[in-house]
């Protein structure tokens, strides 16, 4: 630990390593996917310290509205719908198949990256079923990866401070890595900048990379900063500096290195140019199109909820780097 905290005594250093280590890993091309996010409710069971979507409007989308959702995905050409949502109570794995079906109505082939481990925590126990139970009928209903989110900072004293309702550590290392052992790939997300310390951060990236180790499973990392606006959480802890995130970058970059070889940047939370600095720290992906974000913009986020196919060439060129198309499991699509 005290090694990987020498990291912090020369940022300057600690940027130019990871940035050459992402060449090598990588090389120059920077990728994004076209996607659409879609989140079905805003009706949640937890309450989380820092959420600031949950039980705002109260909706629940019909299977009708999700399906018109994804059609107008398709004629944009979204590869990849993300399908993510509060923890409607009483949902079980029937519920959640049902959206994956009225996804499947209107395309075979595009691919659906949804439910978070704690939404698969959720539906597992309320049909009274095992979590690999659960993963495997996801699949054979069309899943085809999972958004790693719901991770937060992985420590359990963290939290129980700013999630006590959501799934343990333990929990979420084991649901990702069941599907991972099924064939469903899942990302891995970290949220930061409120009150954990440089400490629980790198902790939390090891884990990571211990987990990669073993199960191979993960596409991405994605360091995903605090946004402290209109939440509990955000009374006491004010976010971090654009400094601090392109730290955390450039530290993953480095600890992931070479087990995962995908660092995103976040355009939604960091904004876009200094998603463009962090393709120069470290990171060489910009995530996708989105064409509508409802979690972040709630808690305060200024980058936006879209961005066009041809906007994230423009700034991926203009940051001197490679603009390449991307499916959700990094195939170079266009």
């Amino acid at each position: 630990m005290l090694d990987y905290l020498s990291l912090l005594e020369d940022p300057f250093e600690t940027f130019r390593i990871a940035d050459e280590l992402r060449r090598k890993a990588v090389g120059d091309v920077v990728t994004f996917v076209v996607n659409r996010n879609i989140n079905f409710t805003d009706i949640c069971v937890n309450r989380c310290k820092f959420c600031a979507f949950s039980n705002r409007k109260k909706f629940l989308l019909t299977l009708d509205q999700i399906k018109q959702k994804v059609r107008e995905a398709i004629e944009y050409g979204c590869t990849e719908v993300c399908i993510q949502g509060g923890l409607f109570p009483n949902a079980n794995l029937n519920f959640y198949i049902s959206i994956i079906e009225a996804v499947r109505e209107v395309s075979e082939d595009v691919h659906i990256h949804a439910f978070s481990p704690m939404e698969v925590y959720h539906m597992a126990r309320n049909s009274g079923l095992s979590v690999k139970e659960t993963l495997k009928e996801l699949k054979k209903a069309g899943l085809d990866s999972m958004p790693g989110t719901a991770a937060e900072i992985l420590d359990d004293e963290i939290r129980r401070k700013i999630c006590p309702d959501k799934i343990t550590t333990a929990q979420w290392v084991e649901i990702v890595t069941t599907a991972h052992r099924l064939g469903i790939p899942t990302t891995a997300t970290m949220m930061f900048g409120h009150i954990e310390s440089w400490e629980h951060r790198i902790r939390h990236i090891l884990l990571i990379k211990k987990i990669q180790r073993r199960t191979g499973g993960f596409t991405e990392f994605i360091p995903l900063p605090f946004q402290p606006k209109n939440n509990e959480l955000g009374r006491i802890a004010k976010g971090s500096s654009g400094f601090e995130d392109l730290l955390v970058i450039a530290i993953s970059r480095i600890l992931l290195y070479p087990e995962i070889k995908n660092v995103q940047a976040s355009w939604v939370k960091m904004g876009v140019k200094l998603a463009q600095v962090a393709l120069h720290v470290g990171a060489n992906d910009l995530g996708g199109t989105l064409m509508e974000e409802n979690i972040s913009k709630a808690a305060g986020a200024i980058g936006g909820e879209f961005l066009p196919k041809e906007e994230m060439v423009r700034i991926i060129e203009v940051a001197g780097r490679i603009p390449k198309q991307r499916d959700t499991l990094y195939n170079i699509i266009g």
